[in-house]
């Protein structure tokens, strides 16, 4: 009888394949690109290890740890809103924000709040902001908040970053207010309002420029005595004209009057 050897050349070829194959997939799990605009959490057996993994080839331990990427480019959201004015008005608009997440915040953002990026804005952003846009709203009244919708608009910003600030998550960039939308019997009063503060200003200007004019004038005629009517009465005189002289025992004499030419 003859035995079989099953350890033959064929074998060992099969066993080295099986290796070779092996290491390259455990390379090819240990192996990560982390994209430019990006930084990469590393997790392992779920929980966040070391800082976050900035953009280029990276390494990871293959089957223990995974990688969770996060954006860290200026991310641009409108977020539509109503909220209340301080006499009790409705008002709408839209609020653009402009953010983006801090790099080294990744990690304590995973393990804190968001496992992803589409959980960064409704879980960090979007709080904080109807936050700040209901309490600086609720301080003005509607008339106000149309006359002043660009300083309320900044106001509203600093606000946002004010209260992002403290937990330090992400960096506000910016801010838009746009669209303001009120009941149409509130917008035809706000503008007889500003029509009439309008007038009432141009009111006190002239009033004001009257009251200067009055205070010069009065200036004037406290400065003018016969002798200086006089001097101006010489400065434009022609030597032509006849004239009436003061009259006799007066105290410094009278202006001369003009009677005729020759």
């Amino acid at each position: 009888m003859r035995s079989v050897n099953s350890g033959g050349p064929e074998g060992g070829l099969v066993a080295i394949v099986a290796l070779v194959l092996a290491g390259l997939l455990l390379l090819a799990q240990s192996l990560f690109v982390v994209p430019a605009g990006e930084v990469a959490v590393i997790t392992t057996l779920g929980k966040v290890s070391g800082t976050p993994r900035q953009p280029g080839l990276n390494v990871k331990a293959p089957l223990v740890q995974q990688v969770w990427p996060f954006s860290i480019r200026t991310q641009v959201r409108p977020e539509n809103f109503a909220t209340l004015t301080k006499d009790l008005q409705v008002i709408q608009a839209t609020a653009t924000i402009k953010y983006a997440l801090r790099p080294d915040e990744a990690g304590r953002v995973y393990s804190t709040i968001a496992s992803s990026d589409r959980d960064v804005y409704p879980r960090i952003i979007q709080p904080s902001l109807l936050k700040a846009l209901k309490s600086v709203f609720s301080q003005y009244e509607l008339v106000t908040i149309a006359s002043e919708w660009n300083d309320i608009s900044a106001l509203v910003a600093s606000t946002v970053a004010e209260e992002l600030d403290q937990f330090d998550y992400v960096k506000v960039v910016g801010l838009d207010l746009t669209g303001l939308e009120i009941a149409e019997e509130y917008r035809a009063a706000i503008e007889q309002k500003q029509i009439a503060e309008q007038q009432l200003l141009r009111a006190q200007t002239e009033v004001k420029i009257a009251e200067q004019e009055a205070l010069r004038y009065d200036t004037l005629n406290k400065s003018l005595d016969d002798q200086v009517l006089y001097k101006l009465f010489l400065d434009k005189w022609d030597g032509q004209t006849e004239v009436v002289p003061g009259l006799p025992g007066t105290a410094g004499g009278t202006p001369p009057v003009i009677v005729g030419r020759r």
